[in-house]
């Protein structure tokens, strides 16, 4: 399944508590359980203003889907082409 970065433009996204991060941890997982196995959250990384995730999914109307689902924002979907890393120079 193609894999996916979602940015969600959240202003303060930096300063939520461990307890709202988890709650919106806990509303995407409900979302996800909900669309079923063609979806899956790999991680995310929260910025200042910004949380940027890492989703394999089917397609992405179904990214979009979830979104609108549980509430976020997806400014920007890009589908993910190739993975490089400091390996990629040797």
């Amino acid at each position: 399944m193609p894999k996916y970065v979602i940015e969600r433009e959240i202003p303060g996204a930096g300063n939520l508590s461990a307890a709202d991060l988890k709650g919106v941890a806990q509303k995407s997982c409900s979302v996800l359980q909900e669309l079923g196995p063609k979806i899956q959250w790999d991680h995310s990384y929260v910025t200042a203003d910004k949380i940027y995730c890492v989703y394999t999914a089917e397609n992405e109307q179904m990214v979009r889907e979830h979104a609108a689902k549980g509430g976020f924002p997806a400014n920007a979907v890009s589908e993910v082409k190739t993975i490089i890393s400091p390996t990629t120079a040797e």
